[in-house]
Parts: C-alpha cells; structure tokens; sequence
C-alpha cells in the first residue's frame, strides 16, 4: 500500500533559462509531492507550468537549460545520471501526458504498438504480457472495444479517445508519477467530465501521484490535492484546493478565481448586431468519402454578431467551419456571402473572397510553421493582400493610422511598401499583447497561448469581414483567455467584425455569442439567442452540455459520482 506520508518527488531551487542571454524561464521553484498525492500547477500561459512539468523528468525543450536545482525521485537526484540512467528513469518511474494527443502518438504505428513500447524498452514484460496490460488500461479507460482498440492508427480515434490512449500509454510501465499536461483542454465539456473520471479512478486505483498542470481552476480542483499557483516563472502561493479557491492570499491568485467565477455576469451587447446578413449557410450536407459528416445544417451570420456552434468532439463542429472556408466543399446545399453565391472551393474563390474570410485553428502548434519568424508569419497576408492590392491605391492622410485606413468601411486596398507592411505588422503584435521584440521569434520560442494570439494576429492581418474562430481560448489561461475575450469583442465593436465561434467551452459562450447553435452527430439540435439556449427548457443534449461543465468546487466530480451512482442503482 502506497504510503501517503513518503515523498516521490522533490524538487529544489529549480532554475531554467534559454538560450539567449539573460531570459529566465523558471527562478528558484521549488516542488514537494507525496505518492499517491496531486499537485496541481497553474498560472497564465508561459508561467513555466510546463517546463516544470518536464524539468521533473530532468528534461528541458530544444534552447532551454536546467541551470540550478536538483530533481530527486524516491530521493535519486536523477540530473546527476548519465543519459543511460535518465532514460532508465524516464516511462518506468515517471510518465508524461501531452497537451496534444494527436501529436504525440506516431501516425506511422498502430496504438497498441506505441503504448507497448515502453514496457518492451524497459524490460519489464513480454510483449504478449505487455498487450494483456494494455488490454486492461484501455477497458480500464472505458475506451470503445478494448480487445481490437489497440490495432487502429492514431487517425481512427477521436481526440477524447487518443486523449485516454495517451494516458495508457503513460501508465504502460506503472509509474510512480505522471506529468499532466492540460490533458482535457482540446476537449469537449461532455468527454472532459469522462476523462477527468477515469484519471481520478487511475490515480486513485495505482496510487500515482500526479503533476496536474492547468490553466483551469474548476478542472484542477476535481483531481488535485494541492495547489501551487505560478506566475513568470515564480511562486506565487501554495496551499490545499479549497484554501486558495476560497480563500487566496495573493491578488494574482484572487483575480484568477473571480474570473473563472464571473463569466455568467457578461453578456454579448445585441445593439451592435447589424440588419445586414453576412453569412448564410442554407441546408448543407458534406462527406468523408461515403460518411456524411454534416446534415441538413442552415444558419445565418449578420453584420457584427458572433453565432457559436458547440456540441462534442466529432458532432461536426470544425467540419462545418472547413465548408464555409471552402476546404471542404459541400454535397448539397448553398452557401451566400454578402448576399452574392460563395463558390464552395477555395480555389474558385477569389483573392478578395479569400481576404474576407479569415480561420484561426484549434492547434496552434500545427497551424504555425516552426521555421518562420512572428514578422513573416503575420507579415505575409499583409503583403499578400495589401502590398500587391493595386488600385485605387489608397494613401493614409493626415493623422490617420494604417489601423484607421485599412477599415470596413472602405473597399479599397492600400499599396503598402515593406515599411508599411512591417508597421502593420507591429500594430497587430500591439492588438493581441504580444511584445513588438517577439517578431525575430520562432513558434517554438513561444509558449502554447503566446502562439495562439499569433495564429489571432495572423487573421486579423488580412482584415476580413468573417473570422471563423476555432477553439480561439482553448489554450490560454483565465485572464489571458479574458483579455483575448475584449480584445475580440473591441474589434467587434470598431470594426463590425462578424464571428463563427466554434467552442466547447460555455463560459465563452455566454460571453461574447449573441446566438447559439448545439450540434449533435452532424446536425443542429438547437439554434437561437444564447439566453434562450441555456435557460431552458432544454433540449436533452443541450442539457448534458450544460451539467457536464465543471464548478470551482473541490467536491463537484465526486457529487456528480454520486448522481451516477443512483441513477444507475435505481433503473
């Protein structure tokens, strides 16, 4: 039995820094956890939550060094190992759960090869034990035909199915720790509950101590034990769940929870919603070869105003923003764009069409190219559209800004030279709070929430009518997430800027849509104002959405159990 008074893993006086000279990442953070105990890290995006999480396996990202510190596992300094000793150390004594389960697993290997692998390296079992075991985990983990789910490749899993592979995998070799790392923020609020469930039945079943790293108060307070609060790379305070949720010492920490706490007390302004019809998508349908993925599915976008689509991972969602982008082209149907057909490829579309519709990704890491800087990432579509624009060539005068010149009321491109373009592309770092000197940067210099603004920026570089927003929060922490929030709603508001926003999150929701679609297994089950979607009566699915939202409650998860637990007791 796993002796809750044992320390796993200590950490002391860790200090990260990069390559350049001068920039520390991590400053003196010291971390204590027991078996069986989780600690959740938290903080805003590039608080050092990951590389801490990382830095417990003595293993620090390409340009960024372990400078002081020393990491003990059952009181091993593992930094003082060779390379043979830390590998030895790493999968069998403490394991890690990525961020993004589609890029962790090899696209190249089935999942049963991959979640094998470990335990086959480590020498640990047989193969045939080792796909026993796996076998087991993936029942364990409620994943769907556990006998044959091992022989699919990591394309034919959802992503809450790779999510609970990938935590398979981390326990393939029976850990002593594992390093969360945001491993429900790509999902949807109905497959989360589910795998928050089964981690907490994992952690608990083993007795694994676990690293929770999060941005999500609500989430972390359902698994974790404690709480160290993060903030630039340094300590902010720690203490038991309840006590810093209900009870936090610093500010930092209090405005933290009064956001997550506030989002039902904002919502989306009617009065700046336009008469003038953007978008209509008028009953379409679209396939995956013979698969239908989208049904029958009509909605309308008007000047000014954000339509949110929401529903599980797998109901749709992103499909249909593929189709209005023109990536996908539509089976049946009809789509009008400013009152004028939208031709359903992209490469019948013209430049100007192109310019107008805008799409920033789910995943940051897949949509930026790792080897171009910030300046020829969010430089490019300026130059594209507006360097080459012709005529009438449009000259700011006076004092107006390029911001200014380049609005929605004026159909005219302005033939920027490289100065203006690289203005521009400043004034944009400026729009979503990023540094103007993080434009010599690459992607991986970046932290997950840094990149996402990018992927923002890049969008609005363009200047569109229509911005298709896919999961535009999902990576950032609470107040960044809330500044990403205003700054939306502000461009909105200035420049009559009109939103698809494709979500799982309902807080988001509830702020910024003024109209809300619910989307179930490729068709709309509901679609109206957003206070009629979620004041009920609900339709039974939206209703699931609704319960399946996490409260920044420590005994939330274990009363949602319990409901489980009489429903179940009762049929």
């Amino acid at each position: 039995m796993t002796d809750p008074k044992k320390i796993i893993l200590q950490i002391k006086g860790l200090r990260l820094e990069g390559v350049r000279a001068g920039n520390t990442i991590v400053d003196d953070v010291s971390v204590t956890l027991h078996a069986g105990e989780v600690l959740g890290l938290i903080g805003e995006s590039g608080a050092g939550k990951s590389t801490i999480g990382l830095s417990a396996m003595s293993y620090a990202r390409a340009g960024v060094h372990i400078a002081l510190g020393s990491v003990e596992i059952d009181g091993v300094d593992i930094r003082k190992l060779d390379a043979n000793g830390r590998r030895g150390v790493r999968g069998r004594r403490i394991a890690y759960v990525a961020q993004s389960a589609s890029a962790a697993f090899n696209p190249a290997h089935t999942i049963m090869d991959q979640v094998c692998e470990a335990p086959l390296i480590h020498g640990l079992m047989t193969r045939e034990k080792a796909e026993e075991w796996a076998r087991h985990l993936f029942k364990s983990l409620d994943l769907p035909e556990p006998e044959t789910f091992g022989e699919r490749y990591p394309h034919q899993a959802s992503g809450g199915q790779l999510q609970r592979a990938m935590a398979a995998m981390a326990m393939s070799c029976r850990p002593d720790i594992l390093v969360l790392d945001e491993p429900t923020t790509a999902l949807d609020v109905t497959t989360q509950i589910e795998v928050l469930i089964l981690l907490k039945s994992l952690i608990r079943e083993y007795g694994t101590a676990a690293l929770y790293i999060t941005h999500d108060l609500a989430v972390v307070a359902q698994v974790a034990d404690r709480i160290k609060v993060l903030r630039h790379g340094k300590e902010v305070e720690e203490g038991t769940v309840d006590g810093v949720l209900q009870a936090p010492t610093q500010d930092y920490t209090a405005r933290l929870v009064a956001v997550r706490g506030a989002a039902a007390s904002e919502r989306a302004v009617q009065s700046s919603v336009k008469p003038e019809t953007v978008l209509k998508v008028d009953h379409i349908d679209a396939s995956y070869g013979t698969f239908k993925v989208v049904s029958d599915v009509s909605l309308d976008v008007r000047r000014g105003e954000t339509v949110a689509v929401v529903g599980e991972s797998g109901s749709g969602k992103s499909t249909l923003a593929r189709i209005i982008t023109g990536l996908l082209p539509p089976t049946a149907g009809t789509i009008t764009f400013k009152g004028q057909p939208l031709p359903r490829k992209l490469s019948e579309r013209s430049k100007a069409l192109k310019r107008s519709i805008q799409l920033v990704y789910q995943i940051p890491d897949v949509a930026l190219n790792p080897r171009l800087t910030l300046m020829e990432t969010i430089g490019r579509p300026v130059s594209f559209y507006f360097a080459h624009g012709g005529t009438p060539q449009v000259k700011p005068d006076g004092d107006q800004t390029l911001k200014e010149t380049l609005d929605h009321s004026s159909e005219h491109y302005f033939n920027m030279s490289g100065a203006d373009v690289a203005k521009r592309t400043k004034e944009l770092m400026d729009l979503v709070e990023l540094p103007q000197n993080f434009l010599t940067r690459r992607p991986t210099e970046l932290s997950g929430g840094q990149k996402q603004r990018v992927c923002i920026a890049r969008a609005l570089a363009a200047n569109p009518d229509l911005i298709i927003l896919d999961e535009p929060t999902s990576a950032l922490d609470p107040l960044v997430a809330e500044e990403i929030l205003k700054l939306l709603r502000r461009l909105q508001a200035e420049l009559g800027l009109s939103y698809v926003l494709i979500t799982h999150d309902l807080d988001v929701v509830h702020r910024i849509a003024h109209r809300t679609a619910v989307m179930l297994r490729g068709s709309f089950v509901a679609f109206d104002n957003t206070d009629r979607i979620f004041e009920g009566p609900y339709h039974p699915y939206t209703e699931k959405l609704v319960t399946a939202v996490p409260v920044m409650r420590s005994d939330w998860l274990d009363g949602v159990l319990a409901k489980r637990a009489k429903a179940a007791a009762a049929a």
